[in-house]
C-alpha cells in the first residue's frame, strides 16, 4: 500500500488514532518493569498529534509544525533551544576517552555510568561530517540530545556518542569494539545503538553480522538509508528490535523508499519488532529533533 503525507482530520478521528498509539505503545509508557524509563519532560518531548497509525500501531505518521516544533521551542532557530527543555545534570558525569582498535584509535565520549555498572546502554552514531560531540550538544536539535542523556543519567545507564572516520566495515569494527568494551565493564546492560542519517550504515552492518548483533538489543536509525542486504543476512531471525524515523520532506534519503523497505521487511517476517515513525512536512534533521526517546527506548529495553 502507498504512504502519503496526511492532512488534518476530524477531532474524533485524531482521539482514535492517539488511542490506537498509546495501545500500540502501553508497553512503553504503562509498563513499571526493571528496565523502564521513568518521566523526564515528557509534556514538551511527547508527539502533538499522531494523525494515522498503520501496521496496528507499528507505522506512525506524527504531525511536525515548524512553527510549533522549531520556532516555538528554539531561542535560536535550530541552534539553541529554550532553557525549560535542558537539564546540565549530565554534564557532571561527562568524559571523553580513546579506545585502540586495530592500530586505529577511536575517540568517544560519555556521560552517565560510562565507566561501568550500567543498567542500559545508549551508542549515538553521528553521519557524514558529524563528530561525537554533536551528540552531546545539549541545545541543538530541540534539546533532543539532552533529553536522552538525562534519561540514561536518572535512570543507572550510560550514554556514549563516538567519532567514526569511514562508514565501512572499518567503521563498524570500531563501534563493535567499543560496544564489546561497554559490555565488559557493564555486563548486565542493555544496549541500544541509534544512528543519525548516513551513521544508518553503521546499524545495519551491525545488525547482518551475527556477533555484532549478539550485543544489541535495539537500534534507531534516524534519517538514514536503507540497506536491502539487510533481507538476505539472517539478520531476521536475530529479532533486534528495530526504530525507523523519517521526515516526508527529507531530501537526502526518500522516505518512500525507507517506508517501503519497512514494508518488506513486514511482509517478509510480520512478528519482527520494527517501528516506523514518519513525521509528515518534517526534513532530514526532524527524526533526531523529534524521535521521542523515552518511548522507543523503553519499548527496546523492556
Amino acid at each position: 500500500m502507498p504512504f502519503r503525507p496526511l492532512t488534518a482530520r476530524p477531532a474524533r478521528m485524531i482521539c482514535a488514532m492517539l488511542l490506537g498509539a498509546a495501545v500500540a505503545f502501553a508497553g512503553l509508557t504503562g509498563t513499571a518493569g526493571a528496565d523502564a524509563l521513568k518521566p523526564y519532560k515528557d509534556r514538551l518531548f511527547r508527539y502533538k498529534k499522531v494523525t494515522e497509525t498503520l501496521y496496528d500501531g507499528d507505522f506512525l505518521v506524527v504531525e511536525y509544525s515548524k512553527q510549533r516544533d522549531l520556532r516555538d521551542r528554539d531561542e535560536v532557530d535550530e541552534h539553541k533551544v529554550f532553557g525549560n527543555y535542558v537539564s546540565y545534570k549530565p554534564k557532571r558525569g561527562r568524559g571523553s576517552a580513546e579506545l585502540k582498535v586495530g592500530g586505529r584509535t577511536v575517540e568517544y565520549m560519555g556521560t552517565g555510568k560510562w565507566k561501568g555498572g550500567a543498567r542500559a546502554i545508549v551508542l549515538y552514531v553521528h553521519g557524514q561530517g558529524g563528530n561525537r560531540f554533536q551528540g552531546m550538544n545539549d541545545v541543538s536539535f530541540g534539546g533532543n540530545f539532552n533529553r536522552v542523556q538525562n534519561l540514561m543519567v536518572r535512570n543507572g545507564g550510560a550514554y556514549l556518542t563516538v567519532d567514526i572516520n569511514n562508514f565501512d566495515g572499518r567503521g563498524t569494527a570500531d563501534v563493535a569494539a567499543l560496544l564489546r568494551y561497554q559490555k565488559q565493564l557493564s555486563p548486565r546492560a542493555k544496549i541500544v545503538v541509534a544512528c543519525g542519517s548516513m551513521g544508518g550504515i553503521i546499524c545495519w552492518n551491525l545488525l547482518k553480522n551475527g556477533k555484532y548483533a549478539g550485543l544489541l538489543n535495539g537500534v534507531l536509525l534516524l534519517g538514514s538509508p536503507k540497506d536491502p542486504g539487510f533481507l538476505s543476512s539472517g539478520a531476521l531471525s536475530r529479532n533486534v528490535p528495530i526504530y525507523m524515523g523519517q521526515g516526508t520532506l527529507d531530501r537526502v534519503y526518500d522516505w518512500e523508499d525507507q517506508a517501503n523497505f519497512f514494508k518488506q521487511i513486514k511482509s517478509a517476517a510480520p512478528n519482527y519488532p520494527i517501528k516506523f515513525t514518519l513525521f509528515d512536512t518534517g526534513t532530514h534533521g526532524t527524526p533526531i529533533r523529534m524521535t521521542d526517546w523515552r518511548l522507543v527506548l523503553n519499548w527496546m529495553l523492556r
